[in-house]
């Protein structure tokens, strides 16, 4: 009987959304500078992790804009119907990667982030991402060899349109 490998959702999905962010990927949800958010409470990954997460993504894939107002942390909660303290902590979180910036008395907002960091930021988080499902794949059986023919295969399909 063969055996299943099980890839860890929080590991796919900080992988695809590095990919959005560094360009590789398009961003399905598309919609302008709206912060619309998917989050899960069946997520291993924390409620202030996947909005902080998603958050960096669209402002690392230029949904969200520099200088742009981000919904207050009140608003955010109430939209997304979690408490102020999980808003808080995930703009708190991007305060301290330097992604946004915090005006007294005005709110939240973009920060003006080069493009050669945004790169950075990018890359970054796609190798911490990938990192697990290269190891765990390699436990499996996997050679170096198979790794890069199915990454260049994902890499192709994206680029016929998500056709493989």
């Amino acid at each position: 009987m063969a055996r299943t490998h099980h890839v860890p959702a929080l590991a796919t999905a900080q992988a695809i959304d590095a990919l959005i962010a560094g360009g590789l990927l398009p961003d399905g949800a598309g919609g302008g500078p709206a912060v619309i958010l998917t989050l899960s409470e069946l997520s291993q990954e924390p409620l202030h992790a996947q909005i902080s997460r998603q958050i960096r993504t669209r402002i690392l894939a230029h949904d969200l804009t520099d200088d742009e107002p981000l919904p207050s942390i009140r608003a955010l909660a109430r939209d997304q119907r979690v408490s102020v303290i999980t808003v808080q902590r995930a703009y708190e979180d991007l305060e301290r990667e330097g992604l946004i910036r915090s005006r007294p008395g005005k709110g939240f907002f973009v920060m003006a982030i080069p493009e050669k960091r945004k790169r950075a930021v990018a890359l970054e988080r796609f190798t911490t991402a990938i990192t697990p499902i290269i190891e765990e794949s390699r436990r499996t059986g996997l050679g170096d060899e198979q790794l890069r023919t199915v990454f260049n295969r994902v890499l192709r399909g994206n680029e016929h349109g998500g056709q493989q």
